[in-house]
């Protein structure tokens, strides 16, 4: 399910009674119903990103539940498949912070491989029923493997875009931690505060005076222009 360094941090927790029951509960959904991602993606985000090279986390709230867009990482989209109103808006903000293009597609694995662990606080959703897998479970251990980076780690910028990402903040530890928050990147919300939050250049600025490399968040070598 994890890899080794995972499986260490979340042993605990992967044992415990709610987790099993969660699982068996995903389990039968996908027997029953179409849900989204894959069901062997589920866990890309642990399984791109190394407990020990998180430098950044994003954290959303429920994967696409449209077919074909969930791809195990938070905001995230194949490159086949057509860039979301959110991730667009996410690449608008890229483009007006740190000057980059566009990009084709919205294949986040890039930067999650550099250690931005893309979350979402809800691991699986049913076809076309935004939420259906809420408060079965998923949002819990959420919940602690946040709280178990914030314990574990230091200098790591925790970026929550929303009221739903904003909930993680009790258990992040603002005197050893970075929290950038704004309103969501959605079209009905990306103008309160999220246009101009200019949250990549000071997740690089906060890793550099911290002496961490910085992430490179270009997409795409050859970047088309929007």
């Amino acid at each position: 399910m994890f890899n080794k360094e995972w499986n260490i941090i979340l042993e605990e927790e992967i044992n415990k009674e709610y987790f099993i029951d969660l699982m068996d509960q995903v389990n039968k959904s996908y027997e029953n119903n179409t849900v989204y991602p894959k069901k062997d993606n589920i866990f890309n985000a642990f399984k791109f990103t190394d407990f020990n090279e998180i430098k950044a986390v994003i954290i959303g709230q429920d994967p696409y539940h449209n077919p074909s867009q969930a791809n195990g990482l938070a905001f995230s989209v194949s490159k086949s498949v057509k860039i979301p109103p959110s991730l667009l808006n996410i690449f608008k903000e890229l483009r007006d912070d740190l000057g980059y293009a566009i990009p084709s597609h919205g294949d986040l694995t890039y930067w999650a491989k550099q250690g931005v662990f893309l979350i979402n606080s809800i691991l699986t959703v049913e076809e076309n029923k935004p939420s259906s897998h809420k408060n079965i479970g998923w949002e819990k251990f959420i919940l602690e493997t946040i709280s178990k980076i914030s314990k574990l780690k230091t200098n790591v910028v925790f970026i929550l875009w929303g009221n739903y990402a904003k909930k993680y903040q009790e258990v992040i530890d603002e005197k050893k931690h970075l929290i950038i928050s704004s309103s969501h990147p959605s079209p009905l919300s990306a103008r309160h505060s999220f246009f101009g939050s200019k949250v990549f250049s000071k997740t690089n600025e906060y890793l550099s005076k911290n002496n961490k490399n910085v992430i490179d968040f270009k997409i795409e070598k050859n970047l088309l222009d929007f």
